[in-house]
């Protein structure tokens, strides 16, 4: 005989059911998200946007390297350095080495613009996902400096032959005739110098430019990306035009400080005539100039780096831009390691 239950059976509903399913499903946690794919841009970006900016700062350049340079009763100023060459130069002669400025950029600052913005791209696809933003956290600054470090040191050695052609071709004209070396153009310049003095006069230098590139690179890109991040988060600011002066302009005075005794070493060593050691060198500096020569010519640096690293960045800016409108990633926001 079949004996039923008295204790009746519970009704589920299906609200219960869902809420029951809900509580045993697993959970998927922040660190378990699929993170954004950062946009991955061309590696020579920067060399454009750097050649753009050369074309537009290069009488600025050309100044600061006579002023480095002058001798006798040349110009002590920006302004009758300027007047100076216009009136022994005429226009044109404040595009002197305008080829060999351009093919440096085409060097150097592709290089280290390139190896820079791959290094952070990796860096970003191992990072952890930042739970507030949803995207791999930025890197900090100290790491920021180390990547830019190494990527203006090899840009340095890749640029170093076009660096020293711009150097010799901008100081060229404020030379006595005799001693002037009359390049045509930067390949003219290449060919002689390999011919003349051989394969070792391309890497004539490479040391302090080295050096100056690898601060150069670290005080300017890297400032620049903790300027910019610091707007947007700190400042509340918009990710626009403003937003890319102002860092630019603060980055600007940074690698002007910076590299302002770089500099002054580096122009002197690729201007020398003779084989003459850097430490002598220095020693004969010191003893006409004292310390003043670590920051001699830094107004001019400045008026040069500052304009200098606010096109190159508006340039850039201006390129990702379109990249990714022509890509349709227009609404896509990109990770903070790559806007920083």
């Amino acid at each position: 005989m079949e004996v039923k239950s008295s204790v009746p059976t519970p009704v589920v509903t299906g609200k219960e059911t869902s809420k029951r399913d809900s509580n045993t499903a697993p959970k998927m946690s922040l660190s378990s998200q699929p993170k954004q794919k950062p946009i991955h841009y061309p590696f020579w970006f920067g060399g454009s946007a750097s050649s753009m900016a050369a074309c537009v700062t290069h009488p600025l350049d050309l100044v600061k390297v006579r002023l480095q340079t002058r001798t006798g009763s040349m110009p002590t100023t920006m302004s009758g350095t300027f007047l100076h060459i216009l009136r022994n130069n005429g226009l044109t002669g404040l595009y002197s080495g305008l080829s060999a400025s351009l093919l440096r950029q085409i060097t150097y600052s592709t290089t280290r613009f390139g190896i820079y913005e791959e290094l952070k791209s990796q860096l970003a696809s191992r990072s952890p996902v930042d739970p507030v933003t949803d995207k791999p956290k930025a890197p900090s600054l100290p790491m920021l400096i180390a990547m830019a470090s190494v990527s203006g040191t090899i840009g340095g050695v890749a640029g170093n032959a076009a660096d020293v052609l711009n150097v010799r071709m901008q100081h060229d004209a404020s030379l006595p005739e005799h001693k002037r070396r009359d390049y045509k153009h930067a390949g003219d310049g290449l060919i002689r110098m390999i011919r003349e003095e051989g394969v070792g006069s391309l890497f004539r230098g490479v040391g302090p430019n080295s050096l100056r590139a690898a601060a150069m690179t670290a005080s300017q890109l890297a400032s620049y990306d903790i300027f910019k991040r610091t707007l947007l988060r700190v400042a509340g600011m918009e990710d626009n035009l403003a937003t890319h002066f102002t860092s630019s302009f603060l980055a600007g005075v940074v690698a002007a400080t910076v590299t302002s005794p770089i500099d002054v070493i580096k122009t002197r060593v690729m201007s020398a005539h003779g084989n003459q050691s850097i430490t002598h060198l220095l020693g004969d500096i010191y003893a006409k100039e004292g310390l003043k020569w670590m920051f001699k010519g830094w107004v001019p640096s400045f008026l040069r780096l500052g304009p200098q690293t606010i096109c190159t960045f508006l340039f850039l800016e201006s390129h990702r831009k379109f990249y990714r409108r022509f890509k349709g990633l227009e609404e896509q926001e990109l990770p903070a390691v790559a806007k920083a």
